[in-house]
């Protein structure tokens, strides 16, 4: 049982209310987003061009609220480092095992 006095405020997203297309007004863009991440099971990056449209097409029909796709992580071109992976390949063509390095210590009982 709850004897507080305060009343329980409750907040609403941050992005405001996400309604459903009952007017299937972005069924198209939606089947080739999802036909797309069905055929690139591991590598969903290989369909950020469909959730980009059926964003757009969320947005254009008053579905959603109009923003920058870029502050939602669609920015023009992705800057990578091309040494940025380097490391962990050397440690694999090695036969790094992870884990491996740790010293095994006794386990001694507290009591």
């Amino acid at each position: 049982m709850n004897f507080s006095s305060q009343k329980q405020t409750i907040k609403p997203p941050l992005r405001g209310i996400f309604p459903l297309d009952h007017d299937s007004e972005c069924s198209s863009p939606l089947k080739s987003y999802l036909s797309c991440l069905k055929s690139h099971s591991n590598e969903h990056s290989k369909c950020r061009e469909g959730s980009k449209e059926y964003l757009k097409c969320r947005m254009s029909n008053g579905l959603m609220k109009e923003e920058e796709l870029d502050d939602l992580g669609y920015k023009n071109k992705v800057i990578r480092d091309e040494n940025e992976g380097e490391a962990e390949r050397a440690k694999e063509t090695k036969g790094f095992v992870a884990g491996k390095h740790i010293k095994s210590r006794k386990q001694s009982w507290l009591w």
